[in-house]
């Protein structure tokens, strides 16, 4: 082989590994810019409650035990004020990569701890914020709640947005002024969303329809929020998250749970909480027995 050939192979060798070296440098500063603006956003939306023993949690996500996390979709634009209308409460079981989703009526009758009487477990969140809710959900199914999330509606809308388009299942044909929501697997954008968690008055479950769209919805936006298109868009994603939603994790903590937890999303299994829906001084009430508590409840602390 020449000498002049070999110069080129060397030459454009180098070329090719200082395009590399370049690459990897924009890459790693856009990694560690999205890491620390993450991390930034976090401790902006990290809001501690005193009804969760914040040091036990750690030790058990730090274990990888199976856990609770308790959201809650808040009603009004604000985030911080309106009542609770969906209440979901994830438990993840990592060493089977599962999910198990059990929701709870908004209308559902229970004492709310810390006013001393008995109303709509939705009431909680307005009452005293997350730290009444959680106390609350806690007392209800006789379980320990080791994070909570909350959402309102603007941030939802937005969040899909971000990303696109979500997913899901549609098992009620309906139609409103502006939007046709046909049978079967359905793409929504963010207003989309937003009319599809609000109907109720189209669906003969009522309620219970309405709160398994919100669960179809939480699932849709897992799902897409976890796929490889999705990179690009965690910035935008992140920023929504920080102006619509409040916990008690804080980043290290979102970190331990995204390496031990992060296949639970693969296996999905749901259950809500049924009752009888009765009038007590002219407001409605949903009449939960105890055989519906004794069922969340096994599913909520069995391993």
């Amino acid at each position: 082989m020449k000498r002049t050939d070999k110069r080129k192979k060397r030459t454009g060798l180098k070329i090719f590994l200082s395009i590399i070296v370049i690459l990897l440098l924009v890459v790693g500063g856009t990694v560690f810019y999205i890491y620390n603006h993450a991390k930034n956003t976090v401790d902006k939306m990290h809001e501690p409650v005193e009804s969760i023993d914040t040091n036990l949690t750690k030790k058990k996500i730090k274990a990888t035990e199976p856990i609770n996390v308790l959201l809650l979709g808040i009603d009004s634009e604000e985030g911080q004020k309106g009542r609770s209308d969906a209440i979901m409460i994830m438990r993840l079981l990592p060493d089977t990569d599962e999910m198990k989703i059990v929701s709870i009526p908004r209308d559902a009758r229970t004492e709310i701890i810390g006013k001393g009487f008995d109303d709509k477990i939705n009431h909680a969140f307005a009452f005293g914020g997350p730290d009444m809710a959680v106390a609350t959900v806690e007392n209800f199914l006789n379980i320990d709640v080791d994070y909570y999330v909350t959402i309102n509606m603007s941030g939802l809308v937005e969040l899909v947005d971000q990303l696109g388009t979500i997913t899901v299942d549609n098992d009620v044909e309906w139609s409103d002024k502006k939007y046709d929501f046909p049978l079967g697997r359905i793409e929504l954008n963010g207003d989309q969303t937003k009319a599809f968690v609000r109907m109720r008055k189209q669906d003969v479950e009522g309620d219970f329809g309405r709160t398994k769209r919100h669960r179809k919805v939480i699932e849709g936006i897992l799902r897409e929020g976890a796929s490889v298109g999705s990179i690009p868009k965690f910035k935008g994603m992140i920023d929504i998250l920080g102006n619509n939603m409040s916990t008690n994790m804080d980043f290290k903590d979102m970190q331990t749970m995204f390496s031990g937890y992060y296949d639970t999303r693969n296996n999905i299994t749901e259950y809500m909480v049924d009752g009888s829906g009765q009038m007590m001084d002219g407001i409605y009430y949903l009449i939960v027995p105890q055989s519906e508590i004794d069922e969340a409840h096994n599913i909520l602390t069995t391993n």
